[in-house]
Formats: structure tokens, sequence, C-alpha cells
């Protein structure tokens, strides 16, 4: 059985490749239509819907890196968690009971606080692909994935924030433009960087 983990495989490459597109996809839409994707960022703290999609699709990422061997391809994201592989058997029964409490129950920036937990899910793989690889304009990967992170527990924790942060960012459109060839600019940067030198890990 190969003990590494699948995110552990993921090249640096695919993963940058993906990151790439994504940044120049977002940014450029957001850039484009300008009006249409800062009126979506306005309401999507109070957009209930958008909240329990999101929460489903975090919480099912995170049950199966707890998933039980024995399923197919449900087990393949399966990971060791040390000294707490014992809770992973009550973690597996509570998991799918706080979705449905925290839909019922949480209605407040919900969106906010599920986009939080996408985030902390897809930081992992993220640093896992660049994680000892050679070349030192990798770590454009891990500066995203940390910065990921660290927004990602304040939309969790103080999800406010989000809303104050569209709120400072559409102040201005000259201000939006700038974010947006930033973001623009940073994923041309990894897709330069995937091409020029990730091939190969």
């Amino acid at each position: 059985m190969d003990p590494m983990h699948p995110y552990e495989r993921l090249p640096l490459f695919t993963t940058g490749l993906v990151l790439a597109i994504w940044l120049i996809a977002s940014h450029a839409l957001m850039l484009v239509k300008s009006a249409e994707t800062q009126a979506f960022l306005r309401k999507f703290p109070r957009n209930v819907l958008a909240g329990q999609i999101l929460l489903g699709i975090g919480l099912a990422w995170f049950w199966l890196l707890i998933a039980p061997s024995g399923l197919g391809k449900l087990s393949a994201l399966a990971m060791d968690l040390g000294e707490f592989n014992r809770a992973k058997g009550l973690l597996r029964i509570l998991v799918p009971l706080t979705y449905v409490w925290v839909c019922i129950s949480v209605r407040d920036f919900l969106a906010v606080r599920a986009l939080g937990v996408c985030g902390l899910m897809a930081a992992s793989p993220l640093l896992e692909s660049a994680f000892l690889k050679d070349p030192g304009s990798r770590l454009l990967v891990p500066i995203f994935a940390y910065a990921l992170l660290t927004k990602s527990m304040f939309w969790v924790g103080m999800p406010y924030l989000f809303r104050d942060a569209v709120t400072w960012a559409t102040a201005s459109q000259a201000r939006w433009r700038i974010l947006c060839l930033g973001g623009l600019a940073y994923g041309a940067a990894v897709l330069v960087c995937a091409f020029a030198f990730w091939r190969g890990h």
C-alpha cells in the first residue's frame, strides 16, 4: 500500500496551472463584469442557499479525509490523524449532524463561514504540492495558500470582516481595478512559473 497521501503526490505544475487559471479567470471576470460581481459580493454574506451548498462541499470534503477504509474511491483521501485517529468514528457521525444543525440554526453570514471552511480545506493540497520542491518560485503557491488560510480563519470566526472588506474594495472603482489587476498579475506570474520552472515537479 502506498503510504503517501494523494495530496503528497500532487504535481506542482498541475496544481500551479489550476491555481493560475482560477486566479486569472476570476479576476478577469471581476474586471470585465465589475458591476455584476460587486453586486454579487455585497449580497453574498446573506445568501443562505450559497452558504448551505458551500458548507456541504466543505464538510463532505472533510468527511472524505476521515472516511473508513473499504469504501473504494470514497476512502482515497482518508488520512492518518495520529493521536486523533480514535476520534474518526465519532467525527464521521458528527460531521453530517453538524451540517444539518448549522443549516437549520445559523443564518447570519453562513455563506462567508462556509466559504472559510472550503478555503481551509483547499489550502492543504496547495501546500503539499509545493512542499520541498526545488524551484524557489514554488513559493508563489504556499504564499497564496497561507493567505487563504488566514482569510478563511477570519471568515469562519469573524465573518463580518468579509462584508467590511467588500465594502472597502467596492468603495472606489479605481481601487477595485487595482485589486483585480493585482489578482490577474499574481495569476499570470504563477502561470509563467508553472510553464517555465515547474514542469516535472
